[in-house]
């Protein structure tokens, strides 16, 4: 909540305290954030093991960060509509069906970005 005696300065960095403390509550209780920061390790390992260019690392950390903000915002929107509504409803599943669309979009595409990345170095290492 903003506090009306913080100027700009204060504001900022009371904001990036929620900001981090958000981060935190999703790296250490959520799943799904887990499991992407997991997956998210492998391939920066692989990144430094196949010594990827520059615009490569560029691509994966973007897609890194595509995925896990969906990942987050999915928990947003999941954590709201169990908060309105604790119990099952049709419509609120509905909600909750489309915001785990975005999670699996940005998982598929970042598969399909690690392949073009990964798949001719494999090729090349094996050959």
């Amino acid at each position: 909540m903003k506090n009306p005696n913080d100027g700009f300065v204060r504001g900022r960095l009371r904001s990036m305290k929620f900001a981090f403390r958000g981060m935190w509550l999703l790296l250490t209780t959520e799943d799904s954030i887990k499991a992407q920061s997991f997956f998210a390790l492998i391939a920066i390992i692989a990144g430094f093991y196949f010594n990827i260019s520059s615009i490569e690392w560029m691509i994966q950390l973007l897609v890194i960060g595509l995925v896990l903000v969906a990942e987050a915002v999915n928990t947003a929107v999941e954590k709201v509509a169990d908060f309105i509504h604790p119990d099952y409803h049709k419509k609120i599943g509905f909600i909750k069906d489309i915001a785990a669309g975005a999670p699996a979009i940005a998982a598929l595409v970042s598969l399909a970005i690690a392949a073009i990345i990964y798949l001719p170095k494999i090729a090349e290492l094996l050959a």
